[in-house]
């Protein structure tokens, strides 16, 4: 399935002001080809894999990707990925160029796999993706992860999905 062909993310199905709720239908098994595909590149600080400063970083990329025009919201997506215990890194879809922000692009291809349940399984999910990656012959691939709300929002909607994506 090509890059352009992601669900829907409705982003109007909303009751928190904060996070769209995620509605994981389509998600599971996608598999994606990014070509050159422009994202704008965030750091988080992290203490033991416990995120510090997400509640900084993620409104302030948003902000700037919207104040650009580079937010679309049927291309709506977010990868991280763990760089070690104190930092991660973040990939928000951009549209375009966003001044102030460091711009990077992305290649390769991906196959999703959507989990459910708290943050402390972010191992075991970890570990399935990798799994994932060997089986399809590239053991040294990429692992992100797709958190599709913050915290509070899916305790508010009563679901935390997170969608792993596997380089393969």
């Amino acid at each position: 399935m090509p890059y352009d062909s992601l669900p829907s993310y409705d982003m109007s199905d909303n009751e928190t002001g904060c996070c769209p709720r995620f509605h994981p239908e389509g998600w599971d098994g996608l598999e994606l080809s990014f070509e050159n595909k422009l994202f704008v590149r965030a750091e988080t600080r992290s203490f033991f894999h416990i995120p510090l400063n997400y509640g900084a970083v993620f409104p302030r990329v948003q902000a700037n990707l919207e104040a650009a025009g580079a937010f679309n919201p049927d291309d709506f997506l977010i990868l991280s990925k763990e760089v070690n215990l104190f930092k991660e890194e973040h990939f928000f879809a951009a549209g375009r160029n966003v001044p102030g922000e460091e711009m990077t692009r992305l290649s390769g291809n991906f196959v999703s796999k959507v989990f459910e349940g708290p943050y402390q399984n972010a191992k075991r999910w970890y570990d399935e993706m990798k799994s994932i990656a060997r089986a399809r012959g590239k053991p040294d691939g990429a692992v992100y992860f797709f958190y599709t709300t913050c915290p509070k929002c899916a305790k508010h909607y009563g679901k935390n999905y997170v969608v792993g994506f596997a380089e393969v």
